[in-house]
């Protein structure tokens, strides 16, 4: 059994499978008041994010166990790296990230097993919030087509069943008291309307 270390106040993350609207929720949010909430992402913008992007995009493939060393590195220099969610946090934000380790332990758990991403990831500290954005596989892959891109490796059907189903575990075993630590897990039902959620979350976190 593995467990996190602690909860960093006024960090917020989002999380859920491809589609289900994360990142246009973050970004209503920091543009509610942008002098207090700050976005981040992961993967990260650094040169070990910049490299799982390009992998997730398709143009090579590694291993699926060094992938899940890469996001959990990707993931160390995000909370603890220069420019990190510990050093905005000391310097007045709140941070909102596009996923944290959770992610992890859904898309790395359905192709490498649950033990090793639990392992990487356990040492990070647990976020103050944890919004899940659950969504029908379905409804969230239309949303990916609609949108004319390239998919990435994992915007697949099957796959995103497998991966939900995987979210729902890990959310669930988070929302019991020795695993939560005082992390409060708010979960979103994502096929709702654009503004109906950013009230939701609004209302949370007043």
């Amino acid at each position: 059994m593995y467990s996190n270390a602690m909860v960093l106040k006024n960090f917020i993350v989002f999380e859920g499978i491809d589609g289900a609207g994360t990142s246009t929720q973050i970004k209503k949010l920091v543009e509610s008041n942008p002098e207090k909430y700050i976005a981040t992402a992961e993967p990260t913008k650094g040169e070990t994010g910049l490299f799982l992007r390009r992998m997730l995009a398709g143009d090579f493939h590694v291993d699926e166990k060094t992938n899940a060393y890469l996001f959990a590195a990707d993931r160390c220099e995000h909370i603890y790296g220069k420019n990190g969610v510990i050093q905005m946090i000391n310097e007045g934000k709140t941070v909102v990230s596009d996923r944290y380790f959770f992610s992890s332990l859904a898309y790395q758990a359905q192709s490498c097993g649950k033990e090793l991403p639990e392992l990487l990831n356990s040492p990070f500290p647990l976020p103050e919030y944890l919004f899940y954005f659950k969504i029908d596989p379905t409804i969230s892959l239309g949303r990916v087509n609609a949108r004319n891109e390239k998919k990435e490796i994992y915007e697949k059907l099957e796959l995103q069943q497998k991966i939900a189903a995987l979210y729902d575990e890990v959310i669930t075993s988070y929302e019991s008291p020795e695993k939560s630590q005082g992390m409060k897990v708010i979960r979103i039902a994502a096929e709702k309307s654009i503004d109906e959620i950013a009230g939701q979350i609004r209302a949370t976190l007043r």
